[in-house]
């Protein structure tokens, strides 16, 4: 997009990184235990911790995706915020409450607890690690986009920023640390979004904002047009949908054809750019997009325009957003730093509403974006509507001023969900690879964030929201049967969990696989490797009640006990936290054996 360096943006990156790292460092002073880097001593409040919750989640893919997929897609986008935020009913309903009563302290923690199995355990692990790393790189490849777009500066910078901040924070003090930094990054990020957002509508229904398309109203039947003759410049390789032939100057390569920028004829339908090409587009013209997408307004206002295909996706993503999000490694963890059950589901209940909140903003940009940057559409990079929007709509220093807020708030969605996830995968890492040492998580911190920082800059990205549906769909197909069926069902067996985990993680990996290949090779695989939710998660519950019904004798003997633990109330005292009883200190060890738990 060719972006000159905007001096307000760059200023508010910096500020929020160097404010991300003065909380943190603060906060990592209290950190000196085992129990301070994994779980902040379970001693988190839960408005504090809803705040701290709702930081981490809210990440590139809800900064940056669900506005530029609403530029993009329409009403079929807005399953995305709300899939996303459903996603907490159903863990506040099933998880939350008997989760934190479990005891443990990580997600394979759990799955060793409740099924007596310690290869169980190790797969877990594996399957952390997996999502975690995956979950990650999307938020990498977002804060390259971001510092791209305000910055001249290679795309490999971003990503190496916020690597590097968030390594220091959490070797510094792990959960403990964090906890505060996300709280603060969740207002800033509400923060924002939120302004703009209000400055911008209310520009737009006063009719002060710049010259937009002519075609001015979204629900015309047409196709967003442009404005003035505008430039776009393809970085990355796309096929796009031409609604109308057109004359167009050209400098590069359409359909394997070289052009030397000069007016070049182009029919209706699709037609292949290649890398680097410059198109000029007369004033007037109207907007191609990229294949696939909505090529008129009213396809863009329609829901399920598509057929079966676009039911079959968007069912897809309503069970693995549902599901998936109490299979997030990073998202459970916060959960065990409660006091309580009870807390737990209060936590919960407060995330639901600051997610709530905060997704009515990331829509209303998307729709104005179709508006007033529509060259988007063309480059297909409209994760960039956040940051590029404020500009689009007030050149001069207000729009630099609004832009600046909004890359702030991109930069602090960055850091805050890659921090929970580096503690989720360090904390997994330094009790079940290494010793469990405070050494050995801050070694396994330097590992686990390098890894996904070096497939971030070497993977070619796609759409934030898109890569981020991946991964819910591979935590529903692997953690969501272990946990479901792990808390309400006591004839769950190892052998069924760790079928169910590697026969419906298996099938997601294949179609992600099968997936990035065709995007290689001319996007020839069907929709279903896209999302394939609606078939893994049946697949993985199926299995896992087939093979611990086959494998009864391998429940575990204590099961009774267990679900006991998990589902009495929280007075009862029957708590015994694990990681008291791993890491916990001498006197800590013996006050549980004792048979109280501390509050």
């Amino acid at each position: 997009m060719g972006q000159e360096l905007n001096p307000w943006a760059l200023g508010g990156v910096l500020l929020v990184a160097i404010v991300t790292f003065y909380i943190g460092h603060r906060s990592s002073r209290l950190a000196s235990t085992t129990q301070d880097f994994l779980v902040a001593r379970r001693t988190v409040r839960s408005r504090r911790n809803a705040a701290a919750v709702s930081g981490e989640y809210l990440s590139a893919a809800s900064f940056l995706g669900v506005a530029g997929l609403v530029l993009k897609d329409g009403a079929d986008a807005l399953w995305f915020p709300i899939g996303f935020t459903a996603g907490y009913l159903a863990l506040m309903l099933f998880v939350a409450a008997p989760l934190r009563r479990s005891g443990a302290y990580t997600l394979p923690d759990f799955a060793e607890a409740r099924l007596a199995s310690v290869g169980l355990r190790r797969l877990a692990t594996c399957c952390v690690l997996l999502i975690g790393t995956l979950y990650l790189m999307p938020q990498l490849q977002g804060a390259s986009l971001a510092l791209s777009t305000i910055v001249p500066a290679p795309s490999w910078v971003g990503a190496v920023l916020v690597s590097a901040v968030v390594i220091v924070n959490v070797i510094g003090g792990g959960m403990r640390a964090i906890t505060v930094v996300q709280a603060f990054q969740y207002w800033l990020k509400l923060f924002a979004i939120a302004v703009p957002a209000f400055v911008l509508c209310a520009v737009f229904v006063g009719g002060g904002a710049a010259e937009q398309t002519s075609g001015d109203s979204l629900s015309q039947p047409t196709s967003p047009t442009f404005a003035k003759e505008t430039t776009v410049d393809v970085r990355t390789p796309v096929t796009l949908d031409f609604s109308q032939p057109m004359w167009v100057r050209v400098d590069g390569s359409v359909d394997n054809h070289p052009r030397g920028a000069k007016p070049t004829y182009l029919s209706s339908g699709e037609h292949t750019v290649s890398e680097g090409t410059k198109i000029r587009f007369n004033e007037g013209a109207s907007v191609p997009v990229v294949a696939g997408s909505p090529v008129y307004n009213s396809q863009w206002l329609r829901a399920g325009d598509d057929g079966i295909n676009s039911v079959f996706v968007t069912y897809s993503l309503i069970l693995a957003t549902f599901l998936g999000t109490m299979g997030l490694p990073h998202v459970l963890v916060r959960f065990y730093t409660n006091p309580s059950g009870r807390a737990a589901r209060r936590t919960t209940l407060h995330v639901l509403l600051l997610l709530g909140l905060f997704y009515l903003f990331p829509i209303l940009i998307g729709a104005l974006s179709r508006l007033y940057t529509p060259e988007l559409l063309v480059t297909g990079e409209t994760d960039a509507a956040v940051l590029l929007l404020p500009n689009a709509m007030l050149p001069g220093a207000l729009g630099q001023v609004l832009g600046a807020v909004t890359a702030a708030g991109a930069f602090a969605a960055f850091l805050s969900t890659s921090s929970g996830l580096l503690v989720s995968l360090s904390g997994v890492l330094s009790t079940d690879v290494f010793r469990g040492r405070v050494r050995d998580f801050r070694l396994a911190t330097v590992v686990a964030g390098i890894v996904p920082l070096l497939l971030a800059v070497s993977v070619r990205p796609q759409d934030i929201s898109l890569s981020v549906g991946m991964t819910f769909a591979l935590a529903a197909s692997t953690f969501s049967p272990v946990l479901v069926l792990g808390i309400w069902w006591r004839k769950l067996t190892d052998l069924g969990a760790a079928v169910g985990m590697v026969l419906g993680g298996g099938l997601v990996l294949a179609s992600l696989v099968l997936d990035r290949v065709s995007s290689y090779t001319g996007n020839w695989a069907p929709q279903l490797v896209e999302q394939p939710a609606l078939v893994t998660v049946p697949v993985a519950f199926l299995a896992t009640v087939l093979v611990s019904k086959a494998t009864a004798g391998r429940v575990p003997s204590d099961v009774n006990r267990i679900l006991l633990r998990m589902h009495a109330p929280d007075p009862l005292g029957f708590i015994r936290d694990r990681d008291v009883a791993r890491f916990g200190r001498a006197e800590e060890k013996l006050r549980l054996s004792g048979g109280r738990h501390r509050k």
